[in-house]
Protein backbone atom coordinates (compact mmCIF):
# COMPACT_ATOMS: atom_id res chain seq x y z
CA UNK A 1 0.00 0.00 0.00
CA UNK A 2 1.14 3.53 -0.70
CA UNK A 3 1.27 6.12 2.06
CA UNK A 4 -1.82 7.82 0.62
CA UNK A 5 -3.78 4.56 0.68
CA UNK A 6 -2.74 3.91 4.27
CA UNK A 7 -3.81 7.42 5.30
CA UNK A 8 -7.21 7.15 3.63
CA UNK A 9 -7.98 3.75 5.15
CA UNK A 10 -6.73 4.89 8.56
CA UNK A 11 -9.07 7.88 8.49
CA UNK A 12 -11.96 5.77 7.26
CA UNK A 13 -11.48 3.22 10.04
CA UNK A 14 -11.31 5.92 12.71
CA UNK A 15 -14.45 7.60 11.41
CA UNK A 16 -16.34 4.33 11.14
CA UNK A 17 -15.33 3.34 14.65
CA UNK A 18 -16.63 6.64 16.03
CA UNK A 19 -19.80 7.12 13.98
CA UNK A 20 -20.74 3.68 12.65
CA UNK A 21 -22.68 3.05 9.45
CA UNK A 22 -24.55 6.14 8.22
CA UNK A 23 -27.14 4.35 6.03
CA UNK A 24 -26.99 7.15 3.50
CA UNK A 25 -28.82 8.22 1.22
CA UNK A 26 -32.16 8.18 3.12
CA UNK A 27 -34.83 7.66 0.44
CA UNK A 28 -37.54 5.22 -0.60
CA UNK A 29 -36.78 5.33 -4.33
CA UNK A 30 -33.98 6.24 -6.72
CA UNK A 31 -36.09 9.11 -8.02
CA UNK A 32 -36.37 10.50 -4.49
CA UNK A 33 -32.57 10.44 -4.29
CA UNK A 34 -32.35 12.46 -7.51
CA UNK A 35 -34.80 15.10 -6.28
CA UNK A 36 -33.08 15.21 -2.90
CA UNK A 37 -29.68 15.70 -4.56
CA UNK A 38 -31.00 18.75 -6.40
CA UNK A 39 -32.85 20.15 -3.39
CA UNK A 40 -29.90 19.80 -1.01
CA UNK A 41 -27.86 22.36 -2.93
CA UNK A 42 -27.04 25.27 -0.59
CA UNK A 43 -29.25 24.13 2.26
CA UNK A 44 -29.37 21.83 5.29
CA UNK A 45 -30.73 18.32 4.86
CA UNK A 46 -33.48 19.04 7.41
CA UNK A 47 -34.92 21.57 4.96
CA UNK A 48 -34.80 19.04 2.14
CA UNK A 49 -36.73 16.56 4.28
CA UNK A 50 -39.55 19.08 4.67
CA UNK A 51 -39.74 19.66 0.92
CA UNK A 52 -39.67 15.92 0.19
CA UNK A 53 -42.39 15.39 2.79
CA UNK A 54 -44.57 17.96 1.00
CA UNK A 55 -44.20 16.09 -2.28
CA UNK A 56 -44.93 12.74 -0.65
CA UNK A 57 -47.99 14.08 1.14
CA UNK A 58 -49.45 15.14 -2.21
CA UNK A 59 -48.32 11.86 -3.82
CA UNK A 60 -46.33 13.77 -6.42
CA UNK A 61 -42.92 12.17 -6.03
CA UNK A 62 -42.68 10.59 -9.49
CA UNK A 63 -41.16 11.79 -12.73
CA UNK A 64 -44.46 11.88 -14.63
CA UNK A 65 -46.37 13.70 -11.91
CA UNK A 66 -43.69 16.31 -11.31
CA UNK A 67 -43.31 16.96 -15.02
CA UNK A 68 -47.06 17.57 -15.32
CA UNK A 69 -47.05 19.94 -12.34
CA UNK A 70 -47.08 23.67 -12.93
CA UNK A 71 -43.80 25.31 -11.99
CA UNK A 72 -45.45 27.69 -9.56
CA UNK A 73 -47.03 24.75 -7.72
CA UNK A 74 -43.77 22.83 -7.59
CA UNK A 75 -41.97 25.90 -6.24
CA UNK A 76 -44.58 26.24 -3.52
CA UNK A 77 -44.14 22.62 -2.43
CA UNK A 78 -40.33 22.73 -2.29
CA UNK A 79 -40.19 26.16 -0.66
CA UNK A 80 -38.68 24.76 2.60
CA UNK A 81 -35.51 23.79 0.70
CA UNK A 82 -34.65 27.42 -0.08
CA UNK A 83 -33.85 28.96 -3.48
CA UNK A 84 -37.07 27.21 -4.50
CA UNK A 85 -37.59 29.07 -7.79
CA UNK A 86 -34.09 28.16 -8.97
CA UNK A 87 -34.45 24.56 -7.80
CA UNK A 88 -37.82 24.27 -9.51
CA UNK A 89 -36.16 25.11 -12.83
CA UNK A 90 -33.36 22.63 -12.15
CA UNK A 91 -35.81 19.84 -11.39
CA UNK A 92 -37.71 20.65 -14.57
CA UNK A 93 -34.46 20.68 -16.57
CA UNK A 94 -33.62 17.23 -15.22
CA UNK A 95 -37.09 15.95 -16.08
CA UNK A 96 -36.91 17.40 -19.60
CA UNK A 97 -33.64 15.53 -20.15
CA UNK A 98 -35.04 12.34 -18.65
CA UNK A 99 -38.08 12.34 -20.93
CA UNK A 100 -36.43 13.63 -24.10
CA UNK A 101 -33.38 11.35 -23.97
CA UNK A 102 -34.50 8.34 -21.90
CA UNK A 103 -38.26 8.15 -22.42
CA UNK A 104 -38.82 9.14 -18.79
CA UNK A 105 -36.99 6.07 -17.47
CA UNK A 106 -34.37 6.40 -14.74
CA UNK A 107 -33.51 2.75 -15.30
CA UNK A 108 -32.67 3.49 -18.92
CA UNK A 109 -30.68 6.59 -17.96
CA UNK A 110 -28.68 4.71 -15.34
CA UNK A 111 -27.78 1.92 -17.77
CA UNK A 112 -25.69 4.40 -19.74
CA UNK A 113 -21.92 4.10 -19.77
CA UNK A 114 -20.64 5.80 -16.61
CA UNK A 115 -18.78 8.59 -18.41
CA UNK A 116 -21.75 9.24 -20.69
CA UNK A 117 -24.13 9.30 -17.74
CA UNK A 118 -21.95 11.82 -15.93
CA UNK A 119 -21.66 14.04 -18.99
CA UNK A 120 -25.42 13.88 -19.54
CA UNK A 121 -26.07 14.97 -15.96
CA UNK A 122 -23.47 17.74 -16.14
CA UNK A 123 -25.16 18.96 -19.29
CA UNK A 124 -28.36 19.69 -17.39
CA UNK A 125 -28.70 23.31 -16.29
CA UNK A 126 -27.96 23.68 -12.58
CA UNK A 127 -26.38 20.26 -12.05
CA UNK A 128 -22.70 20.48 -11.17
CA UNK A 129 -20.14 17.78 -10.34
CA UNK A 130 -21.22 17.21 -6.72
CA UNK A 131 -24.91 16.85 -7.59
CA UNK A 132 -24.17 14.69 -10.63
CA UNK A 133 -21.89 12.38 -8.66
CA UNK A 134 -24.40 12.15 -5.80
CA UNK A 135 -27.02 10.97 -8.30
CA UNK A 136 -24.57 8.50 -9.84
CA UNK A 137 -23.42 7.05 -6.51
CA UNK A 138 -26.62 7.04 -4.50
CA UNK A 139 -29.32 6.64 -7.16
CA UNK A 140 -27.57 4.86 -10.03
CA UNK A 141 -25.45 2.83 -7.58
CA UNK A 142 -22.27 3.30 -9.59
CA UNK A 143 -18.78 3.72 -8.04
CA UNK A 144 -17.84 7.39 -8.13
CA UNK A 145 -16.51 9.39 -5.19
CA UNK A 146 -18.54 12.45 -4.20
CA UNK A 147 -16.56 15.51 -3.16
CA UNK A 148 -18.09 18.31 -1.12
CA UNK A 149 -17.00 21.28 0.99
CA UNK A 150 -16.49 19.03 4.01
CA UNK A 151 -14.09 16.83 2.04
CA UNK A 152 -12.00 19.81 1.02
CA UNK A 153 -12.00 21.31 4.53
CA UNK A 154 -11.11 18.13 6.41
CA UNK A 155 -8.44 16.78 4.11
CA UNK A 156 -6.76 20.13 3.46
CA UNK A 157 -6.52 20.67 7.23
CA UNK A 158 -4.54 17.44 7.39
CA UNK A 159 -2.38 18.48 4.42
CA UNK A 160 -3.59 15.48 2.45
CA UNK A 161 -4.95 17.65 -0.35
CA UNK A 162 -4.16 21.24 -1.27
CA UNK A 163 -6.81 23.86 -0.41
CA UNK A 164 -6.76 25.08 -4.01
CA UNK A 165 -7.21 21.59 -5.52
CA UNK A 166 -10.04 21.31 -8.04
CA UNK A 167 -13.06 19.05 -7.63
CA UNK A 168 -11.69 16.63 -10.23
CA UNK A 169 -8.24 16.55 -8.60
CA UNK A 170 -9.70 15.72 -5.19
CA UNK A 171 -12.00 13.08 -6.66
CA UNK A 172 -9.12 11.53 -8.60
CA UNK A 173 -7.03 11.32 -5.40
CA UNK A 174 -9.71 9.27 -3.64
CA UNK A 175 -10.51 7.07 -6.62
CA UNK A 176 -6.83 6.38 -7.33
CA UNK A 177 -6.14 5.35 -3.74
CA UNK A 178 -9.26 3.40 -2.80
CA UNK A 179 -10.83 0.30 -4.33
CA UNK A 180 -13.55 1.14 -6.87
CA UNK A 181 -16.21 -0.01 -4.44
CA UNK A 182 -19.63 1.67 -4.43
CA UNK A 183 -20.34 0.66 -0.83
CA UNK A 184 -17.02 2.04 0.39
CA UNK A 185 -17.46 5.33 -1.50
CA UNK A 186 -21.00 5.64 -0.12
CA UNK A 187 -19.98 5.08 3.49
CA UNK A 188 -16.80 7.15 3.30
CA UNK A 189 -18.57 10.20 1.93
CA UNK A 190 -21.35 9.90 4.51
CA UNK A 191 -18.79 9.67 7.33
CA UNK A 192 -16.98 12.74 6.01
CA UNK A 193 -20.28 14.65 6.06
CA UNK A 194 -20.94 13.55 9.64
CA UNK A 195 -17.50 14.71 10.74
CA UNK A 196 -17.68 18.01 8.89
CA UNK A 197 -21.21 18.82 9.98
CA UNK A 198 -20.74 18.20 13.70
CA UNK A 199 -17.02 18.38 14.54
CA UNK A 200 -14.72 19.68 11.80
CA UNK A 201 -16.65 22.91 11.43
CA UNK A 202 -15.36 26.32 10.37
CA UNK A 203 -14.30 26.53 14.00
CA UNK A 204 -13.20 22.93 14.55
CA UNK A 205 -13.83 20.95 17.75
CA UNK A 206 -10.47 19.21 17.67
CA UNK A 207 -10.78 18.05 21.28
CA UNK A 208 -13.45 15.51 20.32
CA UNK A 209 -12.34 14.76 16.73
CA UNK A 210 -11.57 11.08 16.04
CA UNK A 211 -8.80 12.06 13.60
CA UNK A 212 -7.43 15.14 15.41
CA UNK A 213 -4.25 13.26 16.29
CA UNK A 214 -3.94 11.79 12.82
CA UNK A 215 -0.28 11.59 11.81
CA UNK A 216 0.36 13.51 8.59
Amino acid sequence: MSSSQIKLFDIYNKLYKRFGSQNWWPADTDFEVVIGAILTQNTAWSNVEKAIANLKKKRLLSAKKLRALKLVRLAELIRPSGYYNIKTKRIRAFLDCLFSDYNGSLKKMFKSDLSRLRQALLGINGIGPETADSIILYAANRPVFVVDAYTRRIFSRHDIIKPEATYDQIQRFFMDNLPLDRGLFNEYHALIVELGKNICKTKPRCDICPIACFVK
